[in-house]
């Protein structure tokens, strides 16, 4: 969950690709969640890494990252800078819990703005992992903003535990996700919890481009009937709940994980002729083989 970035010298955000793949091959952006970096797609990247090409976002809000992001309104212009940085566009983005929020804000506006997302970045598929989604206003209750808003720090404890497999004391854990918090700040919490209150308003019927809904069956963060409802509310989507998994399935159950999204590029995404940035703005791109 802690990133390793420099504050005096980082960008907001960055994108760099990762591992190799043939020429023609699908490119797959990954986004982080609050909290997270690029680093927790590198176990799922190895096992799909040849048949796409993938390239990993690091956003603002990155564990240690921008600060003051929480006092940014509008969160999806640093995703929209992170699609057009990836050279043609993704075929496929890959979002994890706050991150599939944003990204799906993103598409709903540029719709009521009478803009076609897909056809703009050529987006041709979309994975939502440990979405936050409820379709109806009176779903929220004030028992919700508790839970979400004194147990905050157990959900950051957990991205922790996942990704150092248990390798930290309890303790540690408990100490390093509290200044996660502290890091998050208010301003980053309303942020989020914003996004979840405003997804019933979300247009997901115009959603249209082939959809994989996944999420772990022992999620406390974003239970997996979230899925389930956004899953229902999407023309062209597919639901996978992974028994063995929390709030990071691509942490918890890797291969598996990996063996769904394969599983779903296979059946949407055809390979494509390599394409040039041309003259696309493009954010800071940095290159890993």
């Amino acid at each position: 969950m802690l990133g390793a970035d420099d504050p005096a010298t980082m960008s907001p955000v960055e994108v760099r690709r990762y591992g190799a793949a043939a020429p023609g091959a699908p490119k797959v952006l990954f986004l982080h969640g609050l909290a997270g970096n690029d680093t927790m797609w590198q176990r799922a990247g190895d096992v799909l890494a040849g048949r796409q090409e993938l390239w990993f976002a690091q956003l603002p809000w990155r564990g240690q990252g921008l600060a003051g992001w929480g006092h940014d309104p509008d969160l999806g212009r640093w995703v929209e800078q992170a699609l057009l940085a990836v050279p043609g566009g993704p075929d496929a983005v890959v979002a994890h819990s706050m991150s599939s929020n944003v990204l799906l804000e993103l598409l709903d506006r540029e719709q009521r703005a009478g803009r076609d997302p897909f056809a703009l970045h050529g987006i041709r598929a979309l994975v939502l992992t440990a979405p936050f989604y409820r379709g109806r206003h009176d779903a929220f209750d004030w028992p919700a903003i508790s839970y979400y808003l004194n147990d905050f720090h157990l959900i950051l404890r957990e991205g922790i535990h996942a990704q150092s497999r248990g390798r930290i004391a309890p303790e540690t854990e408990v100490a390093m996700a509290e200044r996660v918090r502290e890091w998050i700040g208010p301003a980053g919490w309303i942020r989020f919890f914003d996004l979840y209150l405003r997804t019933p308003d979300l247009r997901t019927d115009r959603i249209t481009a082939p959809c994989l809904v996944l999420a772990g069956a022992a999620d406390f963060a974003a239970p997996p009937d979230n899925a389930t409802a956004i899953a229902a509310a999407l023309p062209d989507a597919r639901l996978r709940i992974l028994t063995g998994s929390g709030h990071f399935p691509m942490v918890d159950e890797t291969e598996l994980f990996g063996a769904e999204l394969q599983t779903f590029f296979d059946a949407v995404l055809e390979p494509r002729e390599t394409l040039t940035t041309g003259s696309r703005p493009a954010g800071p791109v940095r290159t890993e083989t």
